[in-house]
């Protein structure tokens, strides 16, 4: 297939390497022309001057994928589009946007009779060689028009995407997704503080992290990360312990109070990452840092 990727970040530009590496045309627009000229030289991804340009580098059904941040951005860029494109044309927004959003997006653009997908995408800088998992929201037809994409983005053409429902549910098992990575990165952070607090024993984190690794009821990928991290410096000494929050485990807060179902675990994650802004100290945030951009290359404050 030929397709259009909008965003051509951390996360959009190792999509498309990956879609071209797995036999598909990609026309790619970033407003980095740096990053777009990299790609052409190393990836043979097509490339665009502005989103003008890469919609009309596609014939058919036109499908264009945005990996946009959430917000204002995705939303401008959605109504950008919609003159630029025909009947049953698809727009598929991969970023992490709010599923509420989603769903009016969806409406919205049904006026038009365009198709869209939220696609909640999980997989960070480990995409590309991975795979991604993907989490579907659209309707049949849309879904059965993307497969293709999605079967190239995922580990394998039979795992790691599904279509998990209508329009805002991919987003909103994505958000639910995070929220539990919250609490599972958190569980991580103390327990690893915890070791390092008995200083008597003198107990060697990473050979610990290594350790769980193997056999361990609490063997992960997070796991796998954070002791690769932690091998060339268990101290962490120049990493500042501040963990930002994406948005996601707000949502997840709030959703929990909209329902009425008590997430105590999910939502004491989220507080514990406010804490960590008001310049608090602590290995346990250190640790949050590291794995946040082990997964996904978020940026870590160091010192000095």
């Amino acid at each position: 297939m030929k397709i259009a990727m909008l965003g051509l970040g951390k996360m959009g530009g190792n999509m498309a390497a990956r879609l071209i590496r797995n036999g598909h045309e990609v026309v790619g627009y970033d407003t980095s022309q740096e990053v777009i000229a990299k790609l052409e030289k190393t990836e043979k991804l097509i490339p665009s001057i502005s989103v003008k340009e890469a919609i009309s580098k596609l014939e058919g059904q036109k499908i264009v994928w945005m990996m946009l941040p959430a917000g204002e951005i995705t939303k401008k860029q959605i109504a950008d589009l919609i003159p630029l494109l025909n009947k049953d044309d698809i727009i598929v927004d991969g970023g992490n946007s709010n599923f509420k959003q989603s769903v009016k997006m969806g409406s919205m653009l049904e006026e038009y009779d365009i198709g869209f997908m939220d696609c909640g995408t999980s997989g960070g800088v480990w995409g590309l060689d991975n795979g991604y998992c993907l989490m579907v929201g659209a309707s049949l037809e849309v879904a059965k028009a993307v497969e293709p994409i999605l079967r190239a983005l995922a580990p394998t053409p039979q795992t790691g995407w599904l279509h998990v429902g209508p329009i805002g549910s991919g987003h909103f098992t994505k958000m639910i997704h995070n929220g539990i990575e919250y609490g599972m990165m958190e569980s991580f952070a103390e327990g690893l503080e915890l070791l390092k607090g008995r200083e008597e024993y003198g107990i060697n984190i990473a050979d610990v992290t290594e350790l769980w690794r193997h056999g361990s009821v609490v063997r992960s990928w997070l796991l796998d990360l954070t002791a690769e991290a932690l091998k060339g410096d268990q101290d962490l000494e120049k990493i500042e312990p501040f963990v930002a929050d994406s948005g996601e485990g707000r949502w997840t807060a709030v959703e929990a109070i909209e329902q009425g179902i008590p997430a105590p675990v999910l939502t004491q994650a989220l507080q514990v990452r406010f804490r960590s802004q008001e310049k608090s100290k602590g290995y346990g945030y250190k640790i949050l840092s590291i794995m946040r951009n082990a997964f996904g290359g978020h940026v870590m404050k160091k010192k000095g």
